[in-house]
Parts: C-alpha cells; sequence; structure tokens
C-alpha cells in the first residue's frame, strides 16, 4: 500500500472513532438528561405528598371535623382550638399529665367536673376524658368561659387555662395596682407567657397552614 492510500485509511478510521465517540457522548448525555427529567417528573408527582408529609410532622392536625364543629357550637375560631390542642398534647391523645390533666386538652377531673355541671353534662365520667370528641367539646367549653369571663382578652383566657384563674386574678390585679401594662411581658411565670406566646404562634400557623381544613 503507498505511503497515500495508508494516511488516507488512518484518517478514515481516525474520523470512525471519532464519530463513535461523539455517538457515546450523545447518548450519554440523551440518557443523563432522560434521567433527571424522569426524576423531576417523579418529584413534583410526589412532592404535594412529601409537602403534606412535613407539615404533618411539624404541625400536626387531627379530628378537624369535631373541631369545626365546637368553634361553630362555642363560637370560637377553630385555628385557637387546634392551637391549644397542639400546644397541650401535639395531637397525641391518651396523654396524661402529672397533675393528672387527661386528653387533647389537657383537661383536669376537677375542670372536667366542673364543666360538666356548668353545661348539663349529668352523664360524664372522668374516663369520658379519653374520647376526643367529649375532650375537644370540654377544652372548647373552657375556652369560651375562659374568654368570656376575661372579656375577650385572649391573653388573660389562655394564661388562665395554663396556670388556672385564680393565678391569673391576683396578676391583674397587681398589674392595675402597679398601673402596669396588661401584656403577655407582665405574666409573672415564665411557663405560662412560653404557654401564652406558644398557642398564639401556632394559632397563626394553623390559620395559614389548614384554613381548608378548619372551614376557615
Amino acid at each position: 500500500m503507498s505511503t497515500r492510500a495508508h494516511t488516507a485509511t488512518r484518517a478514515r478510521g481516525v474520523r470512525r472513532s471519532e464519530a463513535r465517540r461523539r455517538t457515546i457522548r450523545r447518548r450519554r448525555i440523551a440518557a443523563i438528561v432522560g434521567t433527571a427529567m424522569v426524576v423531576g417528573f417523579v418529584v413534583a408527582l410526589s412532592w404535594p405528598s412529601f409537602h403534606h408529609a412535613v407539615r404533618e410532622i411539624a404541625l400536626p392536625l387531627r379530628h378537624e371535623d369535631i373541631i369545626r364543629q365546637q368553634a361553630r357550637d362555642k363560637g370560637l375560631d377553630p385555628s385557637l382550638i387546634a392551637a391549644v390542642i397542639y400546644a397541650e398534647s401535639h395531637f397525641r391523645d391518651g396523654q396524661t399529665s402529672r397533675a393528672g390533666a387527661q386528653g387533647l386538652m389537657q383537661i383536669t377531673p376537677a375542670t372536667a367536673r366542673m364543666i360538666a355541671r356548668k353545661s348539663g353534662g349529668v352523664a360524664f365520667t372522668v374516663e369520658d376524658l379519653g374520647t376526643p370528641q367529649v375532650n375537644i367539646a370540654y377544652g372548647s367549653w373552657y375556652l369560651r368561659y375562659l374568654m368570656r369571663r376575661y372579656a375577650g382578652n385572649q391573653t388573660f383566657a389562655l394564661a388562665a387555662y395554663n396556670g388556672g384563674e385564680g393565678n391569673v386574678d391576683r396578676w391583674i390585679d397587681r398589674a392595675r395596682r402597679r398601673n402596669a401594662d396588661l401584656t403577655i411581658a407582665a405574666i409573672p411565670f415564665s411557663e405560662t407567657r412560653a404557654y401564652v406566646q406558644r398557642v398564639l404562634a401556632a394559632e397563626r400557623e394553623y390559620r395559614s397552614s389548614y384554613a381548608h381544613e378548619l372551614g376557615l
């Protein structure tokens, strides 16, 4: 074979090799792009479920039908009821505190008996507090009672729900004698102060995140 023919053969071989490499590169790029598109499609489909799961962990919501019903019956904001349940039990059934408070809204037997007496719940037993319907109904009744007792002042009502009416009455009386502002910052008990702030923050979150579920 002449030198010219040999050179031409080598050149054709080089071109074929380059063409094969370009084809392989195109196929790899196509495979990468295709995989990325499939992954993106799967993520797009699963994102609502993933987002819902994350939201449920950070800000759980259960028994929304009972919450809506009790909010209507008691004239309360359903996001407030949900926020109190979140602060009290994180929506975990069967919770009992060291003080004996029970259920989703952490109601003590003494408070429950008072609610039963005032609301006409003659057939009530303490064991009923383990039932979500009864627990949320009694907790909502107590919230409405406190809101009325404190002339619609949500800070006072929530402080009393956590710290007791007697403590709140004394705090208000002392603050008024000193002409102090009746604000959250003035609550003398750090636990109750943090509780009120936690409920108010959770109320805003429930109103924003669960407007449809809570019928807002």
